[in-house]
């Protein structure tokens, strides 16, 4: 690897190390209360550097909502295409705890940006509403087919997308309520099983 070549490659890993950093400190305090100080210490480094890198605390906030949006977009399309709605549910739902549970901060971003009126969000949410059709055209596909009973194919996705970020939203909320230390981890595998069959029950001809 070249000298050129690879600084790049660390700019880019300290650009996703700061990204990550911001995702924590904004779903801590809502881009009211972060700082750009709280930011540049979660990642470890100056905030003289911080600021080599990000314009501005609002832009590396609407970086992170973007950033949120477009991983979101890819557990849908980048779960195995399938003519089988229910492998296809399985995969996907499967994908979505699994991200609920590994990175809950990235939920209660977007939860929060929405709950404020989504000022951030709406001039970006053209695309998302564009990728959540194309879902909802392929459930439609499914309908017409046969395959499930008749659902609307936009209320059923924010329904999956209901149940799916609620153990990252309300993770402290249940662990209290099973008994469990607020760092005990979820069982992953018993959540997926119970909502999957509660959505194919659901969707069953």
């Amino acid at each position: 690897m070249n000298v050129r070549a690879d600084l790049a490659q660390r700019r880019e890993e300290l650009h996703a190390v700061i990204r990550a950093a911001a995702i924590a400190e904004f779903a801590e305090h809502g881009l009211r209360g972060a700082s750009t100080q709280g930011i540049a210490d979660r990642a470890g480094i100056s905030k003289t550097k911080l600021h080599y890198y990000i314009t501005s605390k609002e832009d590396l906030y609407q970086e992170v909502l973007d950033h949120i949006i477009g991983l979101w977009d890819d557990l849908f399309h980048e779960t195995p295409d399938s003519d089988d709605p229910e492998g296809f549910l399985r995969d996907y739902i499967a994908r979505k705890l699994l991200f609920s549970l590994e990175y809950p901060d990235v939920s209660r971003v977007f939860t929060s940006e929405v709950m404020r009126g989504a000022p951030m969000l709406r001039a970006h949410w053209d695309a998302s509403r564009t990728a959540t059709g194309r879902a909802a055209d392929r459930i439609a596909g499914w309908v017409a087919a046969g395959l499930i009973r008749p659902v609307d194919p936009w209320l059923l996705q924010f329904n999956i997308w209901s149940l799916t970020q609620a153990y990252a939203l309300h993770a402290t909320e249940v662990r209290f309520m099973l008994g469990l230390d607020d760092d005990a981890p979820l069982d992953l595998d018993h959540i997926t099983q119970e909502v999957t069959q509660l959505v194919l029950r659901g969707l069953r001809p």
